[in-house]
């Protein structure tokens, strides 16, 4: 579950400030979650643009992206490929070749903190479509799961995949924030330079906001209630993504499972990362990116931050509350801490 980024008024409109430019919200629900999009006008230019036919457009697209990836989907283009037989060379679109070329790419940087054939593990411990175990799994049947999880086991030719082991894969980790640079690209072929595309919390935005300048957005501050943020960042031309462990997950004989898998162990991870955020030159790889150090934690996550030069801010848990600490490449976003 991604963490809700803030659009508090007074970030991105100024709340009462005459400046702000003429802008379209567009609104609705896909993936399972909302999305939320804002296109604002060139200064000095009125915004030419009939909002009902780029509402209908967008939810188009949206449905279209929803065929192509969700897992609740029997016949959708990904549960095809989870069907294939093994060996089995199956021809796949666009947006499905360009979300498994990023994933394979990102699990082998990552030594496999990343993988998409994670599916298996995630419906085992009930963060999919089945219920979770009535009681604490044994070592066995974790470890019968974890045989059928491995990225290696995906191979990728001239558009088309086939699984050469029983993987299942499971895109819930990349495919929102590819969805929002989708949605983006799409947009700006119709001629809007100032835009910015939410999904459940991965952000991709472009140009300008409503106010002039880089789009000002708000990390939500770790909690059971929504609402308080904890850190404000300014970017233009970028993804942004937080993976926070605060809300979804559930109590089994005493313990608290996270909804985050380490497909290396097969177990819900335990660590002190609260949350994490990523910025990228595109929501997908940001998406995947803080997948990945939510599983690695703060210290090797922090590690792989550095050494990929990646802009990270990571919110822990201690005793006394909530520290932070981010990446060297992170500094240049940072505006204030609230």
């Amino acid at each position: 579950m991604r963490a809700s980024f803030l659009f508090l008024c007074l970030l991105l409109f100024g709340c009462q400030d005459q400046s702000v430019r003429e802008h379209i919200k567009l609104t609705g629900h896909t993936m399972g979650t909302h999305y939320n999009i804002t296109l604002s006008a060139v200064a000095g230019e009125p915004l030419q643009a009939d909002a009902q036919a780029l509402q209908e457009a967008v939810d188009a697209e949206f449905r279209y992206l929803n065929q192509v990836f969700s897992i609740y989907i029997e016949d959708s283009e990904l549960m095809e490929l989870n069907r294939a037989e093994i060996g089995q060379w199956l021809s796949i679109s666009e947006p499905l070749m360009d979300v498994l070329q990023l994933s394979q790419d990102i699990s082998a940087r990552s030594g496999g903190a990343f993988d998409v054939t994670i599916m298996p593990l995630v419906r085992f411990w009930g963060f999919g479509p089945d219920p979770g175990p009535a009681q604490t799994p044994g070592a066995s049947e974790v470890d019968a799961l974890r045989s059928r999880v491995g990225y290696q086991h995906l191979e990728l030719g001239e558009g088309q995949a086939r699984r050469l082991a029983d993987i299942s894969i499971d895109l819930g980790g990349v495919a929102k924030g590819y969805s929002a640079d989708w949605m983006l690209r799409m947009l700006e072929q119709r001629g809007f330079e100032n835009i910015l595309v939410e999904i459940g919390g991965d952000l991709a935005v472009k140009g300008e906001a409503p106010r002039g300048g880089p789009w000002r957005l708000a990390i939500e501050q770790p909690s059971m209630l929504r609402g308080e943020a904890r850190l404000v960042v300014s970017l233009t031309d970028q993804g942004l993504v937080t993976s926070g462990e605060y809300r979804n997950f559930y109590e089994l004989d005493g313990e608290r499972f996270s909804h985050t898998i380490d497909p290396t162990t097969g177990y819900p991870v335990r660590h002190r990362l609260v949350s994490v955020s990523v910025i990228a030159p595109t929501a997908a790889e940001a998406d995947a990116w803080a997948t990945a150090m939510s599983v690695l934690g703060e210290e090797r996550g922090m590690a792989l931050a550095e050494r990929e030069q990646l802009p990270v801010y990571m919110v822990l848990i201690q005793d006394e509350g909530f520290a932070d600490q981010h990446s060297s490449a992170f500094e240049r976003f940072r505006q204030q801490t609230l």
